[in-house]
């Protein structure tokens, strides 16, 4: 079972570089270097026998010397460039990893990223790349031209000395019984110290996200137990690392020396019983030698290697999960009625979000979804967005699952604004226009910023649509980043307008500036409206109430306040608190 996990490992990472399409033609080049390289230095312990067999003075001549050294230049720039080529084709490998990991990222569900912390997915995207990126840049060129060495050396110590060559193999076996035990040790720890390291991350990243609410809630010292923890954790992992590397070392050299002892003992024996000369003697150690230091390196692959196979498994785990499904077609008319009928919906195994919902809104007209905290309201607008699919039910636009039209289409007509809307890092500029791919004109985004009453403060920086906003918006404050998420909205014209809490988290002057806005931005589009305060939506076309996942009551403000008692009681105590105010 271990052995099939183990091929396992070397198939998936063949197939991950398979899957990034190498060039051949750089690969044929490399490997036609490497072989010339190795080549020649087969070629100079030959020299150098007969060199030491028919040693004279008068032996020595220009051409034999000058063709030696041209061979030894030749060799150093053709390992040099090969290096650099195998260099460039693992650079190139990672580099397609990585952009394949980084468009799947893109395009999977937003239930994937419920269960999955970012930090670990950021860890994915850097540490465990690097881990490959060090395997194909730094050691992959290595170990190809150490097997062309290793191969070569082999056979020509063959045909020099076949006894003396069998002898050398005794030391394979003793290699394998360390470096595979080691290399299954190396393989554990690899991939628990990049599970660490991606929970790590994610406390560095969730951290410094909040940075600010750490320092208000004085959390500095738990934080940084919580960080040191993790250090200490990748601190014992590397010391194991290193436990596993220093012993693969020492006890490969000690292999390698007694080998070396044994055979110059037992070739000496033989130049003296004149068995074999002293230049073939001379030659066996040199090839020795282009055989003992390839194992070396091939050592460092082979634990580098484990490294990198708990890697791949990460990573393909990351490019074979289930991305949003999608369809191919366009959206043909968005001035329909949206008929949610019978639909169903649960997080896992959390509990059902919401039972057996059916409701109707109208195009062109607003539709508000109240009721208590938790009782599946934002839920609602994610299905609508189709960041989750419904369990049962359908939602429909003309007759048609809004499943069966592309993503691409389907929230292109959609905009969305929420109670703390997004900002990205960028400029004011940058965050108005995200999403759209097109070029648009300062004419353009002074025309939305105006209907959205962000020109009003945009005009008083001293960069203006320039200004930098900083991390998550961080440098504006709340009223000024939902005008410009408004502006956004304007911009991209939706056919759907979501408002999901828009100025619930607002000051009564950026509330009323903000809804004016949201009011303009409402007219002519069909609106549905996430609300606790009752005030911002009694004039809604139509009212659902949702109560623990369940619709309780449906219809006007005045039909609602005479038949649904809760929503009564929401009401008086709302609406009577902002009389009083």
């Amino acid at each position: 079972m271990k052995q099939q996990k183990k091929q396992k490992g070397w198939q998936q990472f063949l197939r991950l570089v398979q899957q990034t399409k190498p060039s051949k033609l750089l690969i044929a080049i490399a490997l036609v270097l490497s072989l010339s390289t190795a080549g020649v230095g087969l070629l100079v312990p030959l020299f150098t026998k007969d060199l030491i067999n028919d040693f004279s003075i008068s032996s020595l001549n220009a051409g034999s010397i000058t063709l030696l050294a041209v061979a030894i230049l030749l060799q150093a720039l053709a390992g040099g460039f090969s290096i650099y080529l195998l260099n460039r084709i693992g650079q190139s490998v990672v580099a397609g990893i990585r952009d394949q990991l980084w468009r799947k990222l893109l395009v999977l569900p937003i239930s994937y990223f419920d269960e999955h912390a970012s930090g670990e997915t950021v860890s994915r995207m850097t540490n465990d790349t690097s881990v490959v990126k060090e395997l194909i840049s730094q050691h992959l060129s290595n170990f190809v031209s150490g097997i062309i060495s290793i191969v070569g050396a082999i056979i020509v110590l063959f045909i020099l000395d076949w006894q003396m060559t069998l002898m050398m193999f005794i030391a394979i076996p003793i290699a394998a019984l360390i470096l595979v035990p080691l290399g299954k040790m190396m393989y554990k720890i690899s991939k628990d110290t990049q599970d660490e390291t991606a929970k790590f991350t994610s406390v560095l990243t969730q951290v410094l996200s909040e940075i600010r609410l750490v320092k208000s809630s004085n959390a500095e010292n738990i934080e940084y137990n919580n960080g040191k923890r993790g250090i200490m954790k990748l601190f014992r992992f590397g010391l194991k690392e290193a436990k596993v590397q220093s012993t693969i070392g020492p006890i490969m050299s000690l292999v390698m020396m007694t080998l070396l002892v044994l055979l110059l003992g037992y070739g000496g024996m033989r130049v003296s019983s004149g068995a074999l000369t002293a230049g073939a003697l001379v030659a066996f150690i040199m090839y020795l030698f282009q055989i003992i230091m390839p194992m070396g390196q091939m050592a460092s692959f082979f634990t580098q290697f484990q490294k990198a196979t708990g890697a791949t498994e990460r990573i393909i785990a990351i490019l074979e999960s289930d991305q949003e499904p999608d369809a191919t077609q366009e959206v043909a008319n968005m001035n329909e009625t949206i008929k949610v009928e019978r639909v169903n919906y649960s997080y896992n195994s959390d509990g059902q979000i919401l039972k057996d919902i059916s409701f109707n809104v109208e195009a062109g007209k607003v539709t508000a979804i109240v009721g208590p905290s938790g009782s599946g309201k934002t839920t609602l607008f994610s299905l609508f967005e189709r960041f989750y699919t419904p369990d049962d039910g359908l939602i429909s636009i003309g007759g048609k699952s809004i499943q069966d039209f592309s993503l691409l289409s389907w929230r292109g007509h959609i905009g969305y604004v929420s109670q703390e809307s997004p900002i990205v890092a960028g400029t004011i500029r940058d965050n108005i226009t995200y999403g759209i791919e097109r070029d648009v004109t300062d004419e353009e985004i002074n025309k939305v910023a105006k209907m959205a009453y962000a020109d009003q403060f945009i005009d008083d920086l001293p960069k203006g649509y320039a200004t930098e906003v900083g991390e998550r918006g961080m440098k504006l404050s709340g009223g000024q980043r939902q005008r410009i998420a408004i502006a956004r909205a304007f911009l991209r014209n939706p056919k759907i307008l979501m408002l999901d809490e828009a100025t619930s988290s607002l000051d009564s002057k950026s509330e009323n500036v903000v809804q004016q806005a949201l009011n303009d931005l409402m007219k002519g589009r069909t609106t549905i409206v996430i609300a606790h305060r009752l005030s911002t939506v009694v004039d809604s076309d139509q009212i659902i109430f949702l109560d623990k996942g369940i619709i309780t009551g449906s219809g006007t403000h005045e039909e609602l306040y005479q038949s649904h008692e809760l929503y009564r009681e929401f009401a008086n105590q709302q609406l009577h608190k902002l009389e009083i105010a």
